[in-house]
C-alpha cells in the first residue's frame, strides 16, 4: 500500500512542545526519504483578512486574533530541521485543525495513488488527531506515532491518542512504524 507521511505543523509557535517527538519526527523522515516514500508537510496560519474582525474563521473565533498564528510571522515560520527536511517537499497552507478543510490535501493524496497516512507533529489532540480522524473517515488507512507527536501537557496527549485508537486508525510508535514499513 502506498504510504506517505504527514508532518503537522512543526512550527516555531510550538517549539516548546517538540523536545521528545522531534527526534523521532526527524529519524521517520529521514527513512521516508530514504526509501523515496513521499513525504508532506502542513503549515497552520491565518491571513490579515481572517485576523480581522468580523472574524469568519472559526478558529481565529476560538482563539482570538492575539491567540492565532499569523501567516509569515515568526511563529509561522517551520522549526529549522523541519524547514531543512521540506525543502524538497509539498507544503499544505491551512488555517484549521484539518488539513484537508480549505486545502488541496484529498487530490495530492488522489493524485499519488496514496492509500496508508502516517501522521506526526503538533499538537496531538488538536491538528494531529484532527487531520488523522478525517483521513481515517476519507477512507485512508491510517498510523498516529505516538513518540512522533507533541503537545501541551501529558493529559492532552494521551487523551488524543486514546481517543483516536478506539475509533479511528492505529496509534504506534516511531520504531513499530519503521519495522512495519520494511
Amino acid at each position: 500500500m502506498k504510504t506517505v507521511l504527514l508532518v503537522v505543523d512543526m512550527q516555531q509557535v510550538f517549539a516548546s512542545m517538540t523536545h521528545e517527538c522531534l527526534p523521532n519526527i526527524l529519524k521517520l523522515d529521514s527513512h521516508f526519504r530514504a526509501h523515496s516514500i513521499p513525504r508532506i508537510f502542513t503549515q497552520h496560519g491565518h491571513t490579515k483578512e481572517e485576523l480581522t474582525s468580523p472574524y469568519k474563521n472559526q478558529l481565529v473565533r476560538k482563539w482570538g486574533p492575539s491567540g492565532s498564528i499569523a501567516k509569515g510571522s515568526s511563529d509561522w515560520k517551520l522549526m529549522p530541521d523541519i524547514a531543512k527536511a521540506a525543502e524538497s517537499c509539498p507544503i499544505i497552507h491551512k488555517n484549521t485543525y484539518d488539513a484537508f478543510i480549505n486545502t488541496n490535501l484529498a487530490e495530492v493524496f488522489k493524485e499519488q495513488g496514496i492509500g496508508r497516512v502516517v501522521v506526526c507533529g503538533v499538537m496531538t489532540d488538536c491538528c494531529c488527531d484532527t487531520t488523522a480522524r478525517s483521513a481515517f473517515n476519507r477512507g485512508f488507512e491510517t498510523w498516529l506515532v505516538s513518540d512522533a507527536c507533541g503537545t501541551e501537557s501529558k493529559q492532552q496527549h494521551e487523551a488524543g491518542l486514546r481517543g483516536f485508537g478506539f475509533a479511528f486508525g492505529e496509534v504506534l510508535k516511531t520504531e513499530q512504524v519503521l519495522e512495519r514499513l520494511q
